[in-house]
């Protein structure tokens, strides 16, 4: 099977990063992955010797113009590359996939883990045109139900669940990390569902270095553009492969940033989430309510983020507390990189066993140790 991938953020690379070594590993399958400049993205590729080829080298503007503009750049630069290596399944979250699998007549899996009043403008251009929506089970994608698959699981157990990953202490001595810190993300919120999000500001963050040195922690901060000046002494300056390493060390996760907040109750690193999207996005507010992995703190009300940080720093046995609530968490979901690897091989008659009979992913369940 030729199977092509595009990825627009590093979180959607990394949600099949092991899928994708495992179906190359077979003789059965050609791979190609597409991408554009986005964060770390190309890193985490380079790095790991993956090929690909960028097709939007050019950061992306920030105004709607601009997305629209790199829409249509990112559609007339993959129709050749999909023209000559002929797939037989499109699989990524971008409306390009979607649109351009619907031209051709290609077999294509949107995959998502956000909620459809959340992405809109995405759903809109995406949804029509796909087969399938790949998405956990409790995500809404409004009224395009009758297209979604949902799974008993979330995208980063495809690359955080204890079956595909494990967290080496040996990068802390690598970096030089000897006391106790805490880790501070901050995101440029600006994706095209991002418009009107805020998040953490100068002022909010000078007050949470202050309290958090006051205590002996050090600080480090993850800025994604890379952040002002006056931050330098605290910025965090790794080979990005090692993120999920340092990010299961920390002692509390504070951002703004979606993505990373799911990283952190993945691996049971307590955080603290500081966004305009709290209580709007199902995966997070399950993560929070059912299984307390997380605390979203409406932007604005900063009394509450110091109140619990506090909380959480003064705390001794936070991280055990909250490895014993990844475990229940853990029990409940399947094993991420299985089920995709099946879904994947066995596409599209696995869409519709999974539609007949949702139980069939039961077997991908049993933690691998």
């Amino acid at each position: 099977m030729n199977i092509l991938f595009y990825f627009g953020h590093p979180a959607q690379y990394l949600f099949v990063r092991e899928t994708i070594k495992r179906l190359s590993q077979s003789n059965r399958h050609r791979i190609r992955i597409l991408i554009k400049t986005k964060d770390v993205l190309e890193d985490l590729l380079r790095n790991e010797g993956m090929e690909y080829t960028n097709i939007l080298p050019q950061i992306r503007g920030n105004s709607r113009a601009s997305i629209i503009v790199s829409l249509l750049k990112r559609t007339f630069s993959m129709l050749p590359i999909v023209l000559k290596f002929k797939p037989d399944l499109l699989i990524g979250t971008d409306a390009t996939i979607a649109q351009l699998g619907k031209l051709l007549n290609i077999n294509r899996i949107t995959i998502t883990e956000d909620d459809y009043e959340a992405i809109k403008n995405l759903g809109d251009l995406a949804y029509p045109f796909t087969q399938t929506i790949l998405c956990p089970s409790v995500c809404d994608v409004g009224k395009w139900g009758t297209k979604k698959v949902g799974y008993d699981g979330y995208m980063k157990l495809g690359y955080l669940h204890p079956a595909v990953f494990t967290v080496n202490n040996e990068v802390l001595k690598k970096y030089g990390f000897v006391k106790k810190y805490i880790l501070i993300r901050l995101s440029q919120l600006n994706a095209h569902h991002d418009f009107g999000i805020k998040g953490l500001n100068e002022t909010l963050l000078d007050t949470i270095i202050e309290m958090v040195e006051s205590i002996g922690y050090q600080v480090l901060i993850s800025a994604e553009g890379g952040g002002d000046d006056k931050y330098e002494k605290y910025k965090l300056s790794i080979n990005p492969n090692d993120m999920h390493h340092v990010l299961a060390n920390a002692q509390v996760l504070i951002c703004d940033s979606q993505s990373m907040t799911m990283e952190a109750a993945m691996l049971g690193v307590p955080s603290l989430r500081y966004s305009s999207f709290v209580g709007k996005i199902s995966v997070l507010e399950e993560l929070e309510h059912t299984y307390q992995l997380t605390v979203g703190i409406v932007q604005g009300d900063d009394a509450q983020l110091m109140k619990y940080l506090h909380n959480m720093l003064s705390d001794k046995d936070i991280k055990e507390k909250c490895q014993a609530k990844r475990a229940k968490m853990l029990a409940d979901k399947i094993d991420v990189t299985a089920f995709m690897v099946w879904f994947i091989e066995n596409y599209p008659r696995s869409k519709n066993q999974m539609k007949e009979d949702p139980a069939i992913q039961d077997q991908f369940k049993k933690l691998k140790t």
